[in-house]
């Protein structure tokens, strides 16, 4: 157990220290924008996090598949590991692209094809949340939370592909269209990088408390039978 906590530790402090390196490059190596200014270097964080958050999906989607393939209990906890940290990334990813579209816009929210698709992708995996903790644990909610995990990653490309599909106001894909400075790429890959890396790393630690959790409910049932089997044996 000593050891285990250690590697979380390290890796947590090394996460810590990489989004650290980030900063730098957003703040002091990525030059300001000429027409945006300093709100642009939002976009590192606000682009990565939305990366960052398909990738948590991605593991709820093969977790989901997994389990329903062969019911195994570690691809359900992996798959409730990424939703958990999904929609962390998800709510940063909103609230940073709300802050810099005040100063652009003029407003916070706008319906655009880009967030109003975001904001459903927040809602599918809150809701298979709620399935998760509302829901009589065991293998039928397993099962159908496996089902709208699957179902809502559907999701994923309209979000990631709304710009190019729909007329929006929200701004086209400028990496893959070349439209970035070299530094202000390079600050923009290693910020990726490092939010990948500590995304990775929350879903490792929430993936062992799911299984700190299970192993806990497990005592809990083994204990409630137990008891009457005992009390039935003394007489």
């Amino acid at each position: 157990m000593t050891s285990r906590l250690n590697v979380f530790e390290k890796a947590a402090l090394g996460a810590v220290a990489l989004m650290v390196v980030a900063a730098g490059f957003i703040f002091v190596f990525a030059p300001q924008d000429a027409l945006q200014g300093p709100v642009q270097r939002i976009f590192y964080l606000h682009v990565s996090s939305a990366i960052a958050a398909y990738g948590c999906f991605a593991v709820v989607l093969i977790g989901g598949i997994v389990y329903l393939w062969k019911e195994n209990p570690t691809a359900d906890r992996l798959a409730r590991a990424g939703a958990l940290v999904g929609l962390v990334f998800t709510t940063v990813t909103l609230v940073m692209g709300m802050i810099w579209a005040k100063p652009i816009w003029g407003t916070f929210w706008t319906w655009d094809a880009r967030l109003t698709s975001t904001l459903v992708l927040w809602i599918i995996y809150a809701g298979y949340l709620m399935v998760r903790r509302l829901a009589e644990p065991g293998r039928q909610a397993a099962r159908f939370a496996a089902v709208v995990g699957i179902f809502g990653f559907i999701d994923v490309p309209v979000v990631h592909f709304s710009v190019t599909w729909w007329r929006t106001v929200h701004p086209g894909p400028v990496v893959i269209n070349d439209a970035l400075p070299a530094e202000m790429l390079v600050a923009f890959l290693i910020t990726m990088a490092c939010t990948l890396f500590l995304a990775a790393v929350m879903i490792a630690i929430r993936y062992r408390i799911e299984v700190l959790t299970d192993q806990a409910a497990d005592r809990i049932v083994a204990a409630a039978v137990a008891v009457p089997s005992k009390a039935g044996s003394t007489r």
